[in-house]
């Protein structure tokens, strides 16, 4: 006599509970530091008002003599980035190398007085971006991140699966029984408020998918295309724009990532005479011109103007906007002063824009106070939900046991629900992996501990 197969709602539930015991951790992680990053632009004033707030004067001084104080400031540094006051009564700021650290110094653009320096890579925002995108461990950090993000995908999928109603009740279903008490009120917390927000989570995890470092440069190489024709008339080199963004810092906007970044022109037609030689043979633009072309462009207040780091470089000037129909990215040449190019909204593709909006959407800029209220709310809930599980986990689990939900044999297998199962595991590849491999655990699980010691959620 055949085996009975194994109901998919078992399964789900399974399935469900390996990836919550996963994600639930990093799920808590990530919705704090989002929640730190996403007030970013209330708490930097408050928190750093000496440095980035200041009086609002009449006549700015050029970029050129802030340069200079910061350069007397810090006469053995390297200033890698300029960003000009985004408004009458903030500080001018300049991101300098020096010593071993990234510096961002604050100066006054009325006075030019420095007005201090701040840890780039150690303060409450670069902390919360760092450990919100890669855990501050690099390649590793992201891929786990990544894992966790696409394992809450399946979360999702099988949570909806397992609270979709089967009987007449509506209480605990659309609403938590608030007359329930213990592991009961728990789990109608963790499904309503799992049911209400699968939508605005499942947004919050693929467009956050988009910047990893795995599936999101797959991603990009498929989607993330400009006409190759924009390029026919500049020369480039072998870097790619994505390197001017960091884990703390972002620069381009994930449009620009893969774009080459174009060479200056003018050294190779002057100093072709001379290939060792690494010096500017023309006159090189001045930063206070390269911000008079932002201005005559009509970049959106808030961009960087990143140097040149070489004879071949370029200045860079770059806006990650808030309401991405205002993205800019010009590449200028250091010698001329030539736009060599100059990429806008209107150039992305339907999925450049579509992940563009995403993005904004999901760290709460698109548009103002409401966004951020929206996406606090989704980060309280992922809160709630991850709290909710691991409490009733915490609840039911066996003294010595791990509290794996039994598998039953009495309902039929939903089959289209197992075909949506195993495309989560192509379309997330690291997720897929994974998959097989607690599976295989799983099966090796099952065949040593007795049915009586599995309990569920």
């Amino acid at each position: 006599m055949s085996k009975p197969t194994p109901s998919f709602y078992n399964l789900a539930w399974r399935w469900h509970f390996y990836a919550g015991l996963f994600v639930a951790p990093f799920m808590i992680l990530l919705a704090i530091t989002g929640i730190i990053y996403l007030f970013k632009p209330q708490l930097d004033p408050l928190l750093y008002r000496q440095l980035m707030v200041v009086e609002a004067g009449h006549h700015t001084q050029t970029a050129d003599s802030l340069l200079q104080q910061v350069h007397q400031a810090y006469p053995k540094g390297q200033v890698s980035q300029y960003l000009p006051a985004a408004a009458s009564d903030r500080s001018a700021q300049f991101v300098v190398q020096d010593a071993g650290r990234e510096l961002n110094v604050f100066i006054n653009p009325y006075n030019g007085n420095v007005l201090g320096e701040q840890d780039a890579k150690n303060n409450l925002q670069a902390v919360a971006r760092a450990l919100h995108g890669e855990l501050m461990v690099g390649t590793l950090g992201d891929r786990l991140v990544e894992l966790a993000a696409g394992w809450g995908v399946v979360l999702v999928v099988s949570g909806l699966y397992l609270w979709w109603p089967r009987g007449q009740r509506t209480g605990g279903v659309l609403w938590p029984r608030l007359n329930a008490r213990g592991r009961l009120l728990w789990r109608d917390l963790h499904a309503v408020t799992g049911f209400w927000g699968s939508a605005l989570l499942l947004l919050m995890l693929l467009s956050g998918m988009t910047w990893t470092g795995f599936w999101g440069k797959q991603y990009a190489d498929v989607w993330n295309r400009f006409p190759a024709a924009m390029w026919n008339d500049v020369p480039t080199s072998d870097q790619q724009a994505r390197e001017l963004n960091t884990a703390t810092r972002q620069t381009v906007p994930w449009a620009m990532e893969n774009t080459p970044m174009p060479q200056s022109g003018a050294h190779a037609e002057h100093a072709g005479h001379s290939m060792a030689s690494s010096a500017p043979a023309a006159a090189q633009t001045s930063l206070q011109q390269v911000q008079e072309l932002a201005s005559t462009r009509k970049v959106a207040p808030g961009y960087s103007i990143t140097l040149p780091t070489s004879a071949e470089g370029v200045y860079t000037i770059a806006v990650f906007a808030d309401d991405p129909r205002n993205d800019a990215t010009l590449h200028v040449d250091q010698y001329t002063g030539k736009v060599l190019v100059d990429v806008r909204w209107q150039d992305y593709n339907i999925v450049a824009r579509a992940t563009e909006l995403g993005v904004m959407l999901h760290e709460g800029k698109m548009f103002g106070p409401l966004n951020q209220l929206i996406i606090l709310l989704v980060c309280l809930m992922i809160l709630l939900g991850s709290v909710s599980g691991l409490v009733m986990w915490w609840k039911r689990r066996p003294e010595g046991g791990l509290g794996v939900p039994p598998l039953r044999h009495d309902l039929p297998r939903w089959k289209a629900a197992t075909v949506i199962m195993l495309i989560l595991g192509v379309v997330f590849p690291l997720v897929g992996t994974s998959m097989l491999l607690v599976w295989l655990a799983d099966r090796v699980g099952m065949a040593r501990v007795k049915p009586k010691t599995q309990v569920g959620l």
